[in-house]
């Protein structure tokens, strides 16, 4: 599924998460595997981020449906999008209600990346790969190198 609510949470240990609908057939995967896999895709694919986001697991086998290509997880059953820059296979940790939605929160277990399209400092590399960045109501956009500031937390953090 697609996912417009999801962060980093922790370096040590590594853990991400994301916010689902208990309604929706992955949170219900996720539940009963106790696994998921996080993929990000090049803004190029922001097509099929919509299709797969449109479309109900549960009627429909996504990855035939859409022909989407997958590499093999090495420490769980989880999807890896070939089409993917960078992914994360996570095993459950927690799983929380918080309104309407879930928070699950998994400890990332193996990562997956194209290391030509990140810098030495394994930051992404604007030049090489376009994240896409979901604004809501049906909007993406992407990033843009010209956009990059950096700020130095000495400086900016005593002002």
């Amino acid at each position: 599924m697609a996912v417009a609510w999801h962060a980093p949470i922790s370096l040590k240990p590594p853990l991400y998460g994301v916010s689902i609908s208990p309604k929706r057939f992955t949170y219900q995967l996720i539940a009963d595997s106790k696994e998921f896999g996080i993929n990000f895709l090049p803004f190029e694919a922001a097509e099929l981020v919509a299709s797969v986001g449109g479309s109900k697991g549960s009627e429909v086998d996504k990855f035939q449906r859409f022909n989407i290509a997958k590499n093999k997880p090495v420490m769980t059953a989880v999807p890896i999008l070939e089409a993917a820059y960078a992914a994360y296979e996570c095993q459950l940790v927690d799983d929380r209600s918080y309104g309407d939605h879930r928070w699950l929160v998994g400890e990332i277990v193996a990562v997956h990346w194209l290391e030509e399209v990140f810098t030495p400092d394994e930051v992404i590399d604007l030049d090489k790969v376009s994240s896409i960045l979901y604004l809501g109501n049906e909007l993406y956009v992407t990033t843009s190198r010209d956009t990059i500031r950096s700020l130095d937390r000495k400086v900016y953090g005593k002002r």
